[in-house]
């Protein structure tokens, strides 16, 4: 099939050898493009085609993000090839991205010639050739597995009985912007952003606004930073437009470290091109030549993705020398990060890029005046750059119809933890944290309790319930006493130790701090030692121990605001946040701790024995065989029971035993 982006009639006095984004929708054309009917007919064909409008080959999309393959996505792709390979009928296979819905995957959809497309979830690889026969071969649906939903598009008959897939409770209260594309659509094809009208905001932005003009509608749009902090972003490019320069640089922070946060990786693998044009318009706005991806190394296929787009961009003229003959000029490179969390930091990220250590610097200057190789510099967020395109192509005012007033626009979450339904969620700014986990992630599984919500990664705060009414954006958060952070949602049920997840974070920075300023390399460690003493049973061959530890019990608010008001960078400000927060909410958990010797969760180890309910044990000896150290014992169909002395608390038995007869006290 002759490709999009090979659409030239020839007869436009642009070059033939660059294919013109005018022919694709044809919403910029000029005098640069030839636009006949027989151009107009030709057009219309081979957008038919790519948009699925006209089918005559069978289409089977298979979810192969990294939580996809996780789960099996790779087997299911084998599978539908095996069978298109054994059955006779000819099959055209896609890969897609995350669609979001984590707990559905594997998932994969059938769009047969003359129906809507089908989506199937949790599909195993034995599963796909009943699923294939059934829909392909008999046009109707299998008993099992029941589809998820379908996509009605115009064009094709519905399948009775089966709902559409935005109806689906997960889909429903979402608001789908950024994640438009992701799971529907091939990350891996051009021709297929194209058709959905990819880079016509591009397109508009070089050949009939100015980089002022941009500037200006980014500003009046209301779009703050997505990464962190949320400063404006059209702000910050206006300081980087204004500054004077040989040289300046784009930057696409990709370098997605928050325990817990998965957003940019999937938007990357579900829809790299948008996450380029938009940092391709950015660019222009500031007027940089050369534009980086800054991408962690463990994100193999985000990045494979990324390189694949970029060959593809640059072979069309999109990318390169004169791009549109709009006389702008604009390479993009990937630089791959190693895993450090403080490369998320914009200075660190710049000596990263340079081939130093990636440590930050004070600042003012700020990298909008001086930056990347000493030039004016920007720094964006993926979901920032995300949402770039439509700002240009819908205008600033539809941008701005979502959301609160400090706070526009949508936000996209990485839903995990003790939730039903995990994945990535996009919500309008504003929304309640329960309509989140409640509508959206189906609430707590177990009849357990609702704890608390940690929102922001290690540099946020743990919400409780009184919190839950609280808006997810910029202003509401942070009364709340958390923040927005990149956009990490981890749901806490009653089983969770509140002063162990604070120590799990601080362990954490305390691993990841650069050392570059003292408040945040000792502060973080001695934060530490404060909690892994209040966890620790006493030691009764050191008289001094409890009074150092009291000592430090009382030191620790005051250290944590010290290290908060005197570290460097925005991440040594910050990590004290999750123990702050959890002081402040959940108080009771730590005196529990430091004056009762007593964990309520059951959670420290130190302060917790399990023992088998001899009334509810089986004697099914599942528990014994589980036990790493041998500390249980008994005899079949009898009751059996733990010898404390040898027991390392590890909880084997209790996750192996299927009667809840292992209790802890």
């Amino acid at each position: 099939m002759q490709r999009l982006t090979d659409a030239c009639c020839g007869k436009c006095t642009h070059a033939p050898a660059e294919p013109c984004v005018k022919y694709v929708e044809c919403r910029t054309a000029g005098p640069l493009c030839h636009d006949d009917e027989d151009c107009r007919a030709r057009r219309r064909g081979l957008l038919s085609r790519v948009r699925r409008e006209v089918l005559e080959t069978p289409v089977v999309s298979v979810g192969t993000g990294t939580c996809g393959r996780g789960a099996g996505a790779m087997k299911v792709l084998e599978a539908v090839r095996a069978w298109s390979q054994n059955s006779g009928i000819s099959v055209r296979v896609e890969e897609t991205g995350c669609i979001g819905m984590c707990t559905a995957e594997p998932l994969f959809d059938i769009h047969a010639p003359g129906r809507t497309r089908l989506f199937f979830g949790n599909v195993r690889e034995n599963q796909v050739s009943r699923i294939l026969d059934a829909v392909l071969k008999n046009q109707t649906l299998p008993n099992a597995p029941r589809a998820l939903g379908q996509l009605p598009d115009g064009h094709g008959s519905a399948w009775d009985g089966v709902n559409s897939l935005w109806e689906h409770p997960f889909f429903a209260p979402q608001n789908r912007r950024v994640l438009a594309h992701c799971g529907v659509s091939n990350p891996e094809s051009l021709d297929a952003y194209l058709a959905d009208g990819g880079f016509s905001a591009f397109a508009k932005a070089v050949s009939a606004m100015t980089p002022a003009e941009i500037i200006a509608e980014v500003e009046r749009s209301g779009l703050r930073g997505r990464g962190g902090g949320g400063f404006p972003t059209g702000r910050k490019w206006r300081f980087a437009h204004e500054t004077p320069a040989d040289q300046k640089y784009m930057v696409c922070n990709a370098d997605e470290g928050d325990p817990g946060a998965f957003m940019d990786r999937a938007l990357i693998e579900g829809d790299p091109c948008r996450v380029l044009e938009g940092l391709m318009i950015a660019a222009y706005a500031i007027g940089a030549t050369h534009a980086y991806v800054y991408i962690r190394a463990e994100y193999p296929l985000a990045i494979e993705r990324l390189e694949t787009a970029i060959r593809e961009l640059r072979a069309c003229g999109l990318l390169g020398a004169n791009i549109l003959d709009s006389g702008f000029s604009l390479e993009v490179h990937i630089k791959k990060g190693a895993g450090a969390f403080v490369c998320g930091e914009e200075t660190a990220l710049i000596h990263s890029i340079e081939g130093k250590r990636g440590m930050p610097r004070p600042r003012p200057p700020y990298p909008a005046v001086r930056g990347l190789f000493g030039k004016p510099t920007v720094i964006n967020n993926v979901e920032t750059l995300a949402n770039v395109p439509p700002i240009i192509e819908r205008g600033a005012d539809w941008f701005a119809a979502v959301g609160t007033e400090g706070s526009r626009g949508t936000k996209v979450f990485a839903l995990s933890g003790k939730v039903a339904r995990t994945g990535l969620v996009e919500v309008a700014m504003g929304t309640p944290i329960r309509t989140i986990l409640e509508d959206i992630g189906g609430g707590i599984p177990n009849g357990k309790k609702f704890k608390a919500a940690q929102i922001g990664g290690p540099s946020g705060g743990c919400l409780p319930e009184a919190w839950l009414d609280c808006g997810v954006d910029y202003e509401s958060l942070r009364k709340a006493g958390a923040m927005m952070g990149s956009g990490g949602l981890v749901i806490l049920d009653e089983n969770t130790c509140m002063v162990d997840l604070a120590r799990y974070f601080m362990e954490f920075i305390q691993k990841e701090s650069c050392g570059t300023c003292i408040p945040c390399r000792e502060g973080s460690r001695r934060m530490l030692e404060i909690l892994d003493a209040i966890c620790k049973k006493p030691d009764p061959a050191n008289d001094a121990a409890a009074l150092e530890r009291f000592q430090g019990v009382t030191h620790l608010e005051h250290l944590a605001q010290v290290i908060r008001t005197t570290s460097l960078c925005g991440l040594g400000q910050s990590a004290p946040n999750p123990v702050l927060s959890t002081l402040s909410n959940f108080r009771a958990e730590y005196e529990a701790h430091v004056y009762e010797r007593r964990c309520p969760a059951g959670v420290c180890k130190d302060f917790i024995d399990f023992r088998i309910d001899t009334e509810k044990c089986t004697g099914c000896s599942l528990c014994a065989r589980k036990c790493p150290v041998g500390a249980i014992h008994g005899a079949p169909r009898s009751p059996y029971y733990i010898v404390p002395e040898k027991c390392v608390r590890c909880g084997a038995c209790r996750t192996a035993c299927r009667f809840d007869a292992v209790q802890v006290q």
